[in-house]
């Protein structure tokens, strides 16, 4: 596993998938941490999310 999908969330990449995908910033991360960095996978959980909230 890359060091990119191993770090923390930081705040920019949360906003950018906060922006694009209309959940808050800290869903967002929370996202990211459960499943990983991996773009298209982590916007398709945040759609996926809104949907279901």
């Amino acid at each position: 596993m890359s060091d990119r999908k191993k770090r923390e969330p930081d705040d920019k990449e949360a906003l950018r998938l906060a922006e694009t995908t209309d959940v808050s910033p800290n869903q967002a991360k929370d996202l990211m941490r459960k499943h990983g960095k991996d773009s298209a996978k982590v916007e398709k959980e945040a759609k996926n999310f809104k949907a279901e909230g």
